[in-house]
C-alpha cells in the first residue's frame, strides 16, 4: 500500500492541522504519537526529520500494550478489525488523532 513507504513527516504536518483546527497542540499530538509509540521527543523529532516511512516508523516503534484497547471507526472501517498489522498500527494512530481532534479528555485517549 502507498501509505507505507509515505514518509511519517509528509503526513504529521496533517496532523497538526487537523488538532490545531480544533483548538489543541501541537504538544498534546506529541504526546499521543509518543504514548503509542513509545519514542522519546528526540526520536520522535528525527523520524520526522530523516524522512522515515510508515512502515519504518512503526517498525521502530515499541508499541504500547493498551493499543489494542484503540477501538472505532476510522474511514468507515474498524480499527479493531484491520488485518494487516502495519495498517492497524496507521489507523490506530489515526483515531488517536481524530479523538484529540474531537476535544476527547487525554486521559481516556492514553487509555489512562
Amino acid at each position: 500500500m502507498r501509505i507505507f513507504t509515505t514518509p511519517f513527516g509528509d503526513v504529521y504536518p496533517l496532523y497538526v492541522a487537523k488538532v490545531e483546527r480544533k483548538g489543541r497542540t501541537t504538544a498534546e499530538l506529541d504526546e499521543v504519537v509518543r504514548w503509542l509509540t513509545g519514542f522519546s521527543d528526540a526520536e520522535l523529532a528525527r523520524h520526522l526529520a530523516d524522512g522515515t516511512t510508515f512502515e519504518d516508523f512503526f517498525a521502530a516503534a515499541d508499541l504500547n500494550p493498551d493499543a489494542k484497547l484503540i477501538t472505532g471507526v476510522v474511514c468507515g472501517v474498524r480499527v479493531e478489525d484491520v488485518e494487516d498489522p502495519l495498517m492497524q498500527k496507521i489507523r490506530y494512530l489515526d483515531k488517536l488523532v481524530d479523538e484529540l481532534a474531537r476535544g476527547k479528555a487525554m486521559e481516556k485517549i492514553l487509555r489512562s
